[in-house]
């Protein structure tokens, strides 16, 4: 009785508190937009990354406008932009308006002519979520007889959905070797997620949380910063810390 209580007020907590996170979010990322664009405008993909904030045309503050989503369909590329990359991978605690997840990954086969395949995906609102998708669209040529060594970078742990199926594919596919590195942890409260995540560790799958170090290294990698040195946050290492006891605490 005492654990559901502490997990509706769990609950509770966060929603008081991602009010004032979006805030704080969009006021950041426009903070950013101005130090970057001279004539006053918003850029577009500042709107995408805060998830549909826009200024007020009487004082400048940014508001979250309510809208109706479309489908979105999975979409791939090679490199993110820096602005989408602050919002959608800063491992705050409360991470409202962040609901997409984006998969940043690389692919070794080992001994075979194709190199090191990098890239990411991402979704929102689809029935089929990056994690999914990855392996369909990123291997879709899999090989039974090549050893592969995968490393994902996400924004957000897997749900237990996602994790049931890539616990599932492990299972399946002993010759994938698969890392996951997450900036944040999804729902870690939930029982439902914290089964997931075992059943992932139990699969074979290497489950950890971005250090500092990470983060500036998935800058370098898969963001299109145009040679700029990405600047942390203040909180980062403090966030790191938080999730990566709670994710010891959940896989003990």
């Amino acid at each position: 009785m005492a654990d559901k209580s502490h997990l509706l007020m769990r609950r509770k907590e966060r929603k008081d508190k991602e009010a004032a996170e979006v805030t704080k979010a969009v006021k950041e990322v426009k903070k950013e937009g101005e130090e970057t664009e001279n004539n006053g405008e918003v850029p577009s993909t500042e709107a995408g990354a805060t998830g549909g904030a826009v200024a007020n045309g009487q004082n400048g503050d940014f508001l979250v406008e309510l809208m109706e989503l479309p489908p979105f369909e999975i979409i791939t590329g090679d490199r993110i932009d820096p602005f989408v990359f602050k919002f959608q991978f800063k491992n705050v605690e409360y991470s409202s308006g962040r609901n997409k997840t984006f998969l940043c990954y690389l692919v070794d086969k080992g001994n075979t002519t194709d190199g090191l395949l990098r890239g990411y995906l991402e979704d929102e609102h689809t029935s089929c979520h990056a994690e999914e998708a990855f392996f369909t669209q990123c291997l879709p040529d899999y090989n039974p007889a090549l050893k592969y060594t995968v490393t994902w970078y996400v924004s957000s742990s897997p749900c237990s959905a996602c994790a049931e199926k890539i616990a599932e594919v492990l299972k399946a596919r002993k010759n994938i070797n698969l890392t996951i590195f997450a900036a944040r942890l999804f729902e870690w409260e939930e029982a439902e997620i914290q089964a997931g995540l075992q059943a992932l560790r139990t699969s074979g799958c290497k489950l950890r949380i971005m250090k500092p170090l990470d983060f500036s290294y998935t800058w370098d990698t898969f963001v299109d910063n145009e040679e700029q040195v990405l600047n942390l946050w203040e909180d980062c290492k403090e966030n790191y810390e938080y999730y990566h006891e709670k994710l010891a605490d959940i896989l003990q």
